[in-house]
C-alpha cells in the first residue's frame, strides 16, 4: 500500500475511534450526509400518502420527500438521491412492484450503500433498504415495515424507530396528525445522536383539493419538531375557522360557536389571521370578543394597525373610538372598510358611505365597483351599471367590475 493511502486510512480510522464515524461517507464521497429519520404512510380511507421527516441538517423537506398521490411515495435519506423517486415512479407506472421499483434503481446506483430508501405503492405495499455502509456510522440505522407504513432512520438512539412505529399504529386522527405524533415519539425516544435542525410533513391525496394538501416545513431551528407542531396547529385551526363560518351560513349556530372556540385555541400566536377571528366573533354576535382579538393583534404586532380600517363598522363602540380614526384613512383604507361592510351584508351602509366619499371627491375605480356591486345586491341594476361603467372608465383593467357588468348585461 502506498504511504499516502495508508495515511488516509489511518486518518479515517482515527476519526471513527474518536466518535465522528457518522461523517465518514461525507469524507469519502465529498457530499454532505446527515442523520435523519422518517415515516412514510398511507391512509386507505382518505386515499392520502404522507411523509414526516427530521434531520440535523437544514431544509430536510427539500430532498427527502417524494409523493405522487396517483402512483405512490418515496422517502430517500442519508445521502439523498432523487433518482429513486424519479425512476421509481416510472417503474410503478410500468406495473412493477414497489420492491422492484426500488431495487432496479439500486442496481445502477454506485452509492446505494450510503442511502436509506423507503417506498410505497397505491395498494399500500411497502419496501425499504438500509445501505450497508450505514452500520459504520454512530447510532442505529435500520427500518421497520408495517401495514401501510414504513419507518427508516440512521444515527439514532436504539428505541427511536420502534417508538415511532408503536405510536403511529396506536394514534387516532388524520394521517398528518398521526405522522406528527410518530415524529414526536421518535424525538422523545432520543432522536438523532447528533442533534436536530429541520423537520417536515407532507400529505397529499388523490381526492384532496390543493388547499387540503399539507406541506409544512421548518428549515432551520433549534426546535424544529416543536415548530412543526405549531404549524400543524395553525393548519387545522384555520380549517376549524372555515368550518365555523360554514356552519353559520348553514344556520347551525351551536356548531359554529364550537368550531370557533376550537379555532381560537389553535390559532393563538398567528396574528395574520386575527382579523378573520374577530370578524367571525362579530358575525356570531360577540362584539366584545371581536374587540379583544383586535386589541390582541395590536399588542402583538405594531404593524397590525394596517387592519384597523376593516373594523370601521365598530367605530361607535366606546373601546374602539380611540383606535379607529377615519380622518386618517386613505382611499385603500376606505375600500377595505367598505369591503368589510359588504361582506357583512350591510349593503345600504356601503351605498351611503360610498356616495359620501364620492361627494367629497374621494374616488377610485375599486370604490365605484364596490358601490356598483352593492346596488346590484340591492336589485338596482341601472345604478349598478352606472357605477360599474364608471369603474371601468377609471381603470379598464378592473376585472371584477367587468365580470359583474357582463353578468348584468
Amino acid at each position: 500500500m502506498k504511504t499516502r493511502d495508508a495515511s488516509l486510512l489511518a486518518f479515517i480510522v482515527s476519526l471513527a475511534i474518536s466518535g465522528y464515524s457518522q461523517n465518514l461517507p461525507s469524507l469519502l464521497t465529498d457530499k454532505n450526509i446527515n442523520a435523519t429519520f422518517s415515516i412514510l404512510a398511507y391512509d386507505k380511507k382518505a386515499k392520502e400518502y404522507g411523509i414526516a421527516v427530521a434531520t440535523n441538517n437544514i431544509y430536510v423537506g427539500n430532498s427527502t420527500v417524494y409523493i405522487d398521490p396517483a402512483i405512490g411515495a418515496f422517502s430517500v435519506i442519508a445521502e439523498t438521491e432523487p433518482l429513486y423517486a424519479i425512476e421509481g415512479f416510472k417503474n410503478l407506472k410500468a406495473g412493477k412492484s414497489i420492491k422492484q421499483a426500488i431495487l432496479e434503481v439500486k442496481e445502477n446506483d454506485k452509492g446505494s450503500h450510503y442511502r436509506q430508501v423507503s417506498g410505497m405503492d397505491v395498494e399500500g405495499n411497502v419496501y425499504a433498504f438500509t445501505g450497508e455502509s450505514l452500520k459504520y456510522w454512530n447510532g442505529e440505522a435500520s427500518e421497520v415495515l408495517g401495514e401501510n407504513f414504513v419507518v427508516i432512520g440512521n444515527q439514532l438512539d436504539r428505541e427511536v424507530l420502534s417508538q415511532m412505529s408503536k405510536v403511529f399504529k396506536n394514534t387516532e386522527g388524520t394521517l398528518a396528525e398521526r405522522l406528527l405524533q410518530s415524529l414526536i415519539a421518535g424525538q422523545n425516544a432520543g432522536g438523532q445522536i447528533s442533534g436536530k435542525q429541520s423537520a417536515a410533513i407532507v400529505v397529499k391525496g388523490v381526492d384532496n383539493a390543493w388547499y387540503n394538501q399539507i406541506d409544512l416545513r421548518v428549515d432551520n431551528s433549534k426546535k424544529p419538531i416543536k415548530e412543526l407542531q405549531i404549524l400543524m396547529k395553525y393548519h387545522y385551526g384555520r380549517i376549524r375557522l372555515n368550518q365555523a363560518l360554514y356552519a353559520h351560513r348553514e344556520g347551525n349556530i351551536k356548531r359554529a360557536k364550537q368550531k370557533l372556540l376550537e379555532a381560537e385555541s389553535m390559532l393563538d400566536g398567528w396574528d395574520g389571521i386575527y382579523t378573520r377571528i374577530a370578524k367571525t366573533n362579530f358575525i356570531l354576535g360577540d362584539e366584545d370578543k371581536a374587540i379583544k382579538w383586535i386589541k390582541k393583534g395590536l399588542s402583538e404586532n405594531p404593524k397590525w394597525s394596517v387592519n384597523i380600517p376593516v373594523f370601521y363598522f365598530l367605530r361607535n363602540n366606546p373601546e374602539m373610538k380611540s383606535i379607529i380614526k377615519p380622518d386618517s384613512f386613505n382611499i385603500n383604507d376606505w375600500e377595505n372598510a367598505i369591503q368589510m361592510l359588504s361582506s357583512l351584508g350591510r349593503e345600504l351602509e356601503v351605498i351611503t358611505l360610498a356616495q359620501e366619499l364620492l361627494d367629497k371627491k374621494i374616488e377610485s375605480s375599486y370604490l365605484n365597483f364596490l358601490l356598483g356591486r352593492s346596488y346590484f345586491y340591492e336589485k338596482e341594476e341601472d345604478r349598478a351599471i352606472e357605477f360599474l361603467e364608471k369603474a371601468l372608465i377609471l381603470d379598464e383593467e378592473n376585472i371584477e367590475a367587468r365580470i359583474l357588468l357582463s353578468k348584468i348585461k
